[in-house]
């Protein structure tokens, strides 16, 4: 059996004549950190979008956890946290995870403890009470990953994650990420920080809406012979548009 949990196939979007996704093959497996990255404008969050079923297909087909998407009776195993504000800012923190919390049916119990765990994880433990509106927009965003990650999903879908992030927190994100990959959750993000993008398990280089380039960031580096990330992408650039 496959232990592939993302598996995307020909996946194209056309805006017109504007192709932003161009016949993308996409394979994330169990366990997996893997991270999407590019400059603005190469796909990342259109491909994001369409695996999550928020974005039609052109053409192409994609799988989550062997269900076709739009993904429907594995749902409650998915959890999504999109780049732009999925919170309501006329409640509190603590209303918007209880409001995410009921829409999955998960039991109070749970709720409580998983709740306290993730507050204290995005640091907002005694700003729970406030109105999301009068958080700076670093607190919104991180209430935001706290609600993608309220009902526990086994795969998760992360559109930069750490945008608005302090340092310190970043680092405290990542220890979670790799955290929810040792409890054997997988993580698919995107990411223009490259400091992050080299803890990921695999790396895919999107470049006008192909994966120029995927592997592991130590072999990404190896055969572009170069020290870090930033350089092995604009190494594959160049190659791709040659």
């Amino acid at each position: 059996m496959s232990d592939e949990v993302v598996l995307g196939k020909g996946m194209r979007k056309e805006y017109g004549k504007l192709v932003a996704v161009d016949d993308l093959d996409l394979k994330v497996r169990k366990g997996f950190l893997y991270g999407l990255i590019g400059p603005n404008g190469s796909g990342k969050t259109t491909t994001i979008k369409m695996l999550v079923g928020l974005l039609s297909f052109s053409r192409g087909e994609a799988f989550l956890l062997g269900e076709k998407v739009p993904v429907r009776n594995k749902r409650r195993l998915i959890g999504y946290m999109p780049q732009e504000m999925a919170i309501y800012t006329d409640i509190t923190v603590h209303e918007n995870l209880e409001l995410f919390a009921d829409l999955y049916s998960i039991e109070e119990a749970f709720f409580r403890t998983r709740e306290k765990e993730l507050l204290s994880m995005i640091d907002l433990a005694d700003r729970k009470d406030s109105v999301v509106s009068q958080l700076s927009g670093g607190m919104k965003h991180r209430t935001s990953l706290a609600c993608a990650l309220i009902h526990d999903p086994e795969l998760l879908f992360l559109d930069e994650p750490t945008v608005g992030v302090d340092p310190e927190l970043r680092v405290g994100f990542w220890k979670y990420f790799s955290e929810l990959k040792a409890r054997g959750k997988t993580v698919l993000l995107t990411t223009h920080y490259m400091d992050e993008a080299v803890r990921c398990d695999v790396v895919g280089m999107m470049r006008s809406g192909k994966l120029i380039a995927e592997g592991s960031p130590k072999i990404l580096m190896q055969e572009t012979g170069t020290s870090d990330l930033e350089s092995a992408f604009l190494e594959y650039s160049r190659r791709d548009a040659r």
